[in-house]
């Protein structure tokens, strides 16, 4: 089905979804620090992502061992620049995501970094094989950020309730 279109249509076209995708993200994240938080919108992103694994039934998309450690380690090692610049902030009985003025620079370079990669590594790894990959290295980077962001808002949130008892 898939093999009639060359390997460098499917570069450039999940190259610019990968860019729409971050433009989106960047606008969702603005908007969302100026609402109030809560565990359900920290704990959703890396469920509804999870449908993605998906892909993974599919042959075109399998993806070795160490290829999977390896994307892993790099969506690891990306989350800890996120979860560093994730801090939440008490305004009244709400919480809410604090603005870092850094975060719109990291997706950016997180964007440029992917782009990158895919155009190197495309020469050399499945395009099937490189979009699972690159899902893994997002999970990998979501999932851990997450789990981060809950902890911090479960120990302002019991700092909230402490105050009001």
């Amino acid at each position: 089905m898939f093999s009639s279109i060359p390997s460098q249509y499917y570069v450039i076209g999940s190259t610019v979804m990968a860019i729409v995708m971050g433009s989106f993200v960047m606008f969702v994240r603005m908007r969302a620090s100026k609402m109030p938080t809560n565990e359900k919108k920290i704990i959703i992103p890396p469920i509804a992502m999870s449908s993605g694994a998906i892909m993974f039934l599919f042959p075109e998309f399998h993806v070795h061992p160490m290829q999977i450690l390896e994307a892993a380690a790099v969506g690891i090692l990306c989350s800890t620049i996120l979860i560093a610049t994730s801090k939440f902030e008490v305004k009244g009985q709400d919480i809410y995501l604090k603005r870092s003025k850094a975060f719109a620079f990291i997706l950016v370079g997180l964007l440029i970094f992917r782009v990158v990669a895919k155009i190197l590594l495309s020469n050399s790894i499945d395009i099937g094989e490189l979009a699972g990959m690159f899902w893994i290295l997002a999970f990998a980077m979501l999932v851990p950020w997450r789990i981060a962001m809950l902890v911090q808002f479960k120990k302002v949130k019991k700092t909230i309730l402490s105050k009001t008892v």
